[in-house]
Parts: C-alpha cells; structure tokens; sequence
C-alpha cells in the first residue's frame, strides 16, 4: 500500500475515533472527566453536551467578598452557617435565596468559596435550560471527597414549562439518593419560583387548587428560604460609602450621598448593585480627570 493509501486510512480512522468521543460525551455522563480538575480548579460550569454534559473550569472566578455585602446580615450569616455545616459534614440544606434583583442574591454564594475553598468545597454553575442533564452531573460528583454547590442562578419558570418536575425530583431525591457530598443553591426574583397567574383555572382544571399546590412545592422543597428585601435610603447609602472607601475614592460625603440618590433615582433603584455602578462611574470619571490634568501640566511644562 502506498504512503498516500495509508495517510487516507489514518485520516478516516482518526474520524472515526472523534465521532466516537463526540458519541461517548453525549451518552456517558462526564466522559473524559479528569478528577485531577478539583485540585485545580474551584469553580465550574455544567455545560450540556448531547444528552448529558461537561464540566468546564471557570479560570478566572468571581471572588466576592461578604463584608461587602452590606445590609444582608442575616440572610448572608444564614447562608454561611448552612455552608459552615454542610462542609463540616453536617446535616444541611438545599437553599433558595428569593427576592429584589440586585440585592447581593448572587454575591452570596460566590463569596462562599472565599471562605470555603480551602476546606473543599467547589461550586458548580448549572443553566436552568441544562436542569435536565444533572443527574448525570450528580453521577459524576458521587463518592468525592469534596462538598459540592450546584449553583442555579436566576431560577424561574415560565407557564407551561415541565423542566422545573427535574428540579422537584433532585431536590427531594427520587429512587436514587441524591449524593450526600453535594447541595443545591439557587436565586430567584420570585418567592415561589413559578408564575401565580390571577385565573388558575384557564386550561380547564376540574381541581385548579391541585395544579397552583404543585407548581408551589418547587419552592418548598428548599430547606432554607433567604428574603433580599429593598433597600431603604440609609443602607443604600452605606453601601454606597463601603464602595467608595474600597476604591480610595477622596470625597465630601455630603456630596457623595446627593450624587448617588441622583444616580438611584435615574435607574429606579435603590440596590447593591446601583451601588456598585455608581462607585464604578464615580471612580473612572475622577481617574480620568486625574489623567487629563496630569496630561495638560505636562504640556504646559514643555513650552513653559
């Protein structure tokens, strides 16, 4: 056989060999998966691949830290205490943290692995679109040494969509035990997690009460429910002041507080996150102007 003969054979079987891979990572949960990734790294994401997924490293994660978190106590201290019993071995539960969008929901459990990594905790991120994917996922944490977070961010539920019964079954563990090394965090901007429509009984329910009772015990198949109210003026105001001290950012308070109500007032909201954008404008509008004076001086001297 010729060279060119064997360069088209090996050509084809090394395709063949990728449709085989492709075909492994769509049908075997975490195939290809390396254990040596959770030495590694500390955050992931659970990305959908055919009918079950992979876990992805998050390289650069967002390391929130929970002192500046102001005006969440509670729910905040609430969340770690779970967290603190849950990497220590102890019972603990699946957690939803409910309520006003920009609030620190999110910040919450990103600022866990701060506290937690080192002790072996590792978050995974999970897309509502992929839910149907993490029993495989689950599969795949099984039996490891380390506490595992399953992250679902932003979490609701259009009406009509089924997707939420995987979520049910998860969380309350169906036949198989769910691993005892893993919980389920998530956020929602709704209490319940599903649409409360004003006329339950639109598509013909004899028993409307039976369909509103199970969409609801979604959300009561969280263990611990966390409430992020609005902010009042005060705690915005803090929070606004912890930004800016952070950033070394030399102003009058008189004058910082007028500017950031004016920014909060333009926006609609008064939350963590106005906050941060405010401080963030604030600070990169002053740097520049540092910058432009500094260029102007320079040039001054030049021709002086």
């Amino acid at each position: 056989m010729s060279i060119e003969s064997w360069e088209n054979v090996a050509g084809r079987l090394e395709s063949l060999l990728g449709r085989a891979e492709r075909l492994l990572e769509e049908h075997l949960p975490g195939a290809g998966y390396d254990p040596s990734l959770f030495e590694e790294w500390i955050a992931f994401r659970w990305e959908r691949r055919g009918r079950n997924g992979v876990l992805v490293p998050v390289r650069h994660p967002h390391l929130v830290d929970l002192d500046d978190l102001v005006g969440i106590d509670f729910s905040r201290d609430d969340l770690v205490r779970n967290t603190e019993q849950f990497v220590s071995r102890l019972p603990a539960n699946n957690v939803l943290l409910w309520g006003e969008r920009g609030t620190g929901k999110s910040s919450c459990i990103k600022g866990l692995l701060s506290l937690f990594a080192q002790r072996g905790l590792r978050l995974v991120e999970v897309e509502r679109t992929d839910l149907s994917t993490l029993p495989g996922l689950l599969e795949l944490l099984r039996g490891d040494s380390r506490r595992f977070i399953i992250f679902c961010d932003d979490l609701s539920f259009a009406e009509g969509d089924a997707s939420y019964q995987e979520l049910k079954t998860l969380l309350d563990g169906g036949l198989e035990e769910r691993p005892e090394n893993t919980l389920i965090y998530a956020t929602s901007n709704r209490r319940h997690l599903m649409p409360e429509p004003m006329a339950e009984n639109l598509d013909g329910e004899i028993h409307p009460e039976e369909a509103v009772s199970d969409r609801l015990s979604l959300a009561d198949r969280f263990g611990l429910h966390l409430g992020f109210y609005r902010f009042d003026q005060a705690t915005y105001l803090r929070i606004v002041e912890r930004y800016s001290e952070k950033a070394g950012l030399a102003v009058a308070r008189k004058d910082l507080h007028r500017d950031a109500l004016r920014w909060a007032l333009q926006r609609g909201q008064r939350s963590g996150r106005a906050a941060r954008q405010f401080v963030d404008d604030l600070c990169g509008k002053m740097r520049l102007a540092e910058t432009i004076r500094s260029v102007e001086c320079s040039d001054q001297d030049r021709y002086s």
